[in-house]
């Protein structure tokens, strides 16, 4: 699994998923017409997977381009957010992972107020992922953290578990990667963003993303330092919010650093972050990364 420890645990929520003909048990019915009014209707059909740019990351399996095919199916315009996951919890007593461990990643520029006794240390590699007791999904920060003018940003600190836990109440499930790639395109073909090919079009600013000199400066221009709402930016051509940048999202496939050799409870996520930059991680660009 992939969970508090991973450098995705600070941000990566669920954006959920469900077939148009084989949809699952609703544990709350209420709940899962309320999702189920803003999920978008896809055709499915066939489509190139996959891209081998100059700058793709062979680490992370973007090639080969291959054509694949996927079923009509239904996937939520947003990823879950605050409230959203807040009703789950409220319906259902759920603890997250991170709660049942006392701490998570939080990224450091956001912990220079932590009491120094709440820091575990850092992530090996990424030390600007530092452990903080008591960060979870009701406090992104840290103790003193809350979820105060953000119930409409994503919900964070959830692992792969605490995902599938939301989808088994919700009625819902993870899109698998081909249907998630497939969704977050919104119709382009051979595009570098998921909007065009232009990263700032007439200097419009499409993605919630990192400008400045990472990780020590963020500038913002964008707007925002760390999430942005589920809404923010324009949707994508099948009106899909946030399909790059802002959060990592979880999908229901093994990771596969190849197509066909996927590695035991380890989880592919997608979209890049508001974290990603240039010189260090751009899964903003297409297709968003794993």
């Amino acid at each position: 699994m992939t969970g508090p420890g991973d450098r995705s645990t600070g941000a990566t929520p669920v954006r959920l998923h469900t077939s148009k003909e084989r949809s699952r048990p609703e544990h709350n019915a209420n709940e899962a017409r309320k999702i189920r009014r803003d999920l978008v209707d896809l055709p499915g059909g066939v489509f190139a997977m996959g891209s081998e740019d100059p700058d793709a990351h062979p680490a992370d399996g973007e090639g080969p381009v291959r054509t694949v095919e996927v079923e009509p199916f239904l996937i939520g315009s947003t990823t879950v957010t605050n409230a959203q996951y807040e009703r789950f919890v409220k319906s259902t007593g759920y603890r997250t992972q991170a709660e049942e461990f006392g701490w998570s990643f939080v990224f450091h520029l956001f912990v220079r107020d932590i009491d120094p006794r709440m820091v575990r240390g850092v992530a090996a590699g990424t030390p600007w992922w530092v452990g903080i007791d008591g960060a979870d999904w009701r406090h992104p920060e840290g103790p003193g953290s809350s979820l105060k003018d953000r119930r409409d940003h994503p919900v964070v600190h959830v692992s792969w578990h605490d995902a599938q836990s939301y989808c088994a109440w919700s009625g819902t499930r993870l899109p698998d990667e081909a249907e998630w790639e497939y969704a977050a395109r919104g119709g382009l073909l051979r595009r570098r963003y998921a909007w065009g090919d232009e990263l700032t079009p007439g200097g419009r600013h499409m993605c919630n993303i990192w400008q400045g000199d990472f990780p020590r400066h963020n500038t913002a221009d964008d707007g925002y330092v760390g999430t942005a709402p589920a809404r923010s930016f324009p949707a994508n051509g099948y009106g899909l919010f946030n399909v790059a940048g802002n959060v990592w999202e979880w999908t229901v496939s093994p990771w596969a650093q190849s197509p066909g050799r996927s590695t035991p409870d380890v989880w592919t996520i997608r979209g890049g972050s508001y974290l990603c930059h240039d010189s260090y991680c751009n899964r903003y660009r297409w297709p968003p990364g794993r």
